[in-house]
């Protein structure tokens, strides 16, 4: 399910580079617009020659460009749910980390995939001075192709807006991946054994 998780993320960000002509002419809220700014980033560094093609380069700019944006802490804490609250701050250090890297790594790859023709409406957002939790609703649309609401569950943490999960047709890809967690804790019996198995598959001999 992280594989999952991570390529509709990645789809999620890449879509918002084709936005229709009406949500580009609308205002959009800082939320929306982290999205936005993102996207433009992205669509630049893709159309540089040899950029897919280099291994370390991409690594280096989703670690640096888009993760940024993400709250690995928070989407820490809800793929882990209980187990999270059992933790001790170390593990929980470790496992942010090792979580991290591994999403990372896994959004790496996803830059050899093509999507084209897709088109994005962002939904009416309100948004007051006082929220410090949003979602920035979505509509895709592609040719011959079923419109997708993906939605982005969003937290304002050191005054920036950072996106923690994500729903497609309302299905919440980091709760989705929460059971992959629990059973592979429920099978190895501990968390610390969970998160060795993901500092080894993060660093492969």
């Amino acid at each position: 399910m992280t594989q999952i998780l991570i390529r509709t993320l990645f789809t999620g960000f890449f879509l918002f580079i084709s936005i229709t002509a009406t949500a580009a002419t609308e205002k959009l809220l800082a939320p929306q617009l982290v999205i936005d700014n993102t996207s433009q980033v992205l669509l630049k560094k893709l159309k540089e020659q040899g950029f897919a093609n280099n291994k370390t380069e991409i690594r280096s700019f989703v670690d640096t460009a888009i993760f940024p944006h993400v709250d690995t802490v928070r989407m820490s804490a809800l793929v882990l749910g209980k187990h999270w609250r059992k933790a001790s701050k170390q593990q929980k250090k470790q496992f942010i980390a090792a979580f991290k890297e591994l999403l990372v790594n896994t959004y790496s790859t996803t830059f050899t995939e093509q999507f084209n023709d897709w088109t994005i409406n962002y939904l009416p957002l309100k948004l007051d001075p006082s929220d410090k939790t949003t979602t920035v609703k979505t509509i895709v649309s592609q040719s011959g192709k079923a419109n997708a609401k993906i939605d982005y569950a969003m937290v304002l943490r050191n005054e920036q807006w950072k996106i923690y999960d994500l729903k497609v047709e309302g299905i919440s890809l980091v709760i989705s991946n929460r059971e992959t967690f629990n059973q592979m804790i429920r099978n190895t019996g501990s968390l610390d054994t969970v998160i060795t198995k993901m500092q080894a598959k993060n660093h492969p001999p």
